[in-house]
């Protein structure tokens, strides 16, 4: 038998008395969720939040460190000293290992699995190539292999994230769920793999199985190493007098930026249909990261104007004249591997989920301007509390 991490675990974020939801596949309100590099996961925090006010009961499957790594779930214990159990459940794992995962699929016999667990940064996966692609393709198919082996894939409910770097050198403005496929990176071309590994099984199994085309979502919860993030994490230290400037790459790179927890609704939102779709999920808007910049330093009283061209270029506050964004060469990717990545970057990324609307209502909650709002001011009160943060 696999057993369950001791270590007890998480509450639902809700009252005692469980909101009753309307999920007419299921009974059990059971899901596993592939948490895999927990400590970095936005998404699956917010997800787990959102399934535990949900009612269900859910198991997180992670990899064994030499530590906790619960930080972004920390605040779901039911007693965080004591991680005194609640309503998930974490257990050993590894998308690299198909024995381990038919083990627990087979303890478990969820109804829904969300696999969330990946590589997803897109230059360390041009480093990691061979483990990007054990991860993130052939890890799901070890995955839906496994619901298969435990005679589970007329019960189970299958979520695949699957990303915008799908489209890579886009085919066409905005991206659909008709716009063919170009990834211009081993991470994207790992996923490309999963996306057609879940139309597969769904076609030759009968399976419920979808893949949710995300486009870019952050958060409060997103990792240091991506640029909104580093931002905002910026701007909370220079406003609380912890930091001078700091450097970013190309200003003008534009996204299509939401909110993560709007993101996770739409996750769960597609597996309660009535057939499985593949669907992209996105706010439709565009922003560059001088946009970016900007609003996140008007919200903490600071006007940024640009002096300068290419990489000269810098980012001076009107107010007091001190410079604190600076363009910094090597983040356009120009030296060694670096430099492969200028030229299999990807294009202009830009989300149609009109679809999504149309099946079942979704549509982004947040703006973009109350997204970099809340990372900024969450970031000076992580930064007040704990400058090395």
């Amino acid at each position: 038998m696999f057993n369950a991490i001791p270590w007890n675990t998480l509450k639902a974020i809700t009252s005692p008395l469980r909101q009753a939801c309307c999920l007419p596949h299921q009974k059990s309100y059971i899901s596993i969720l592939i948490l895999y590099l927990l400590l970095s996961f936005q998404d699956g925090s917010y997800l787990a939040e959102f399934l535990l006010q949900k009612g269900y009961e859910v198991h997180g499957i992670i990899r064994r460190s030499s530590s906790f790594n619960t930080g972004r779930i920390e605040h779901l214990y039911q007693n965080p000293q004591t991680h005194t159990e609640g309503n998930m459940k974490l257990h050993y794992g590894d998308l690299t290992d198909s024995t381990c995962l038919v083990k627990i699929m087979n303890q478990v016999k969820p109804s829904e699995v969300y696999n969330l667990g990946a590589q997803s940064h897109v230059k360390v996966s041009f480093e990691l190539a061979e483990y990007t692609a054990n991860v993130d393709g052939v890890g799901t198919l070890r995955l839906l292999d496994a619901i298969q082996t435990c005679g589970l894939t007329t019960s189970v409910r299958f979520y695949q994230a699957s990303t915008s770097e799908l489209y890579g050198k886009v085919q066409e403005i905005p991206q659909k769920e008709t716009t063919p496929f170009y990834p211009r990176s081993p991470y994207g071309a790992a996923k490309l793999y999963a996306y057609w590994i879940v139309v597969n099984f769904r076609e030759a199994y009968n399976m419920f199985a979808v893949n949710g085309i995300l486009f870019n979502h952050e958060s409060p919860r997103r990792g240091s190493n991506f640029v909104t993030r580093k931002i905002s994490r910026s701007v909370a230290k220079i406003h609380l007098g912890q930091l001078e400037s700091f450097h970013l790459g190309n200003l003008d790179s534009k996204r299509d930026w939401g909110h993560a927890k709007d993101y996770v609704e739409a996750m769960w939102l597609m597996l309660q249909q009535e057939e499985p779709e593949d669907l992209v999920i996105s706010t439709g808007e565009v922003h560059s990261v001088r946009e970016f910049v900007e609003r996140a330093f008007s919200h903490v009283g600071k006007t940024i104007v640009w002096e300068g061209k290419d990489e000269q270029e810098v980012g001076r506050c009107q107010e007091t004249g001190v410079v604190h964004v600076k363009v910094d060469p090597k983040f356009f990717r120009k030296s060694g591997i670096f430099l492969y990545l200028l030229f299999t970057s990807v294009d202009f990324l830009q989300g149609d989920s009109s679809k999504a609307y149309q099946k079942f209502g979704w549509k982004p909650r947040v703006t973009f301007v109350d997204l970099v709002k809340e990372m900024v001011e969450a970031d000076i009160e992580l930064m007040k509390n704990n400058p090395n943060a």
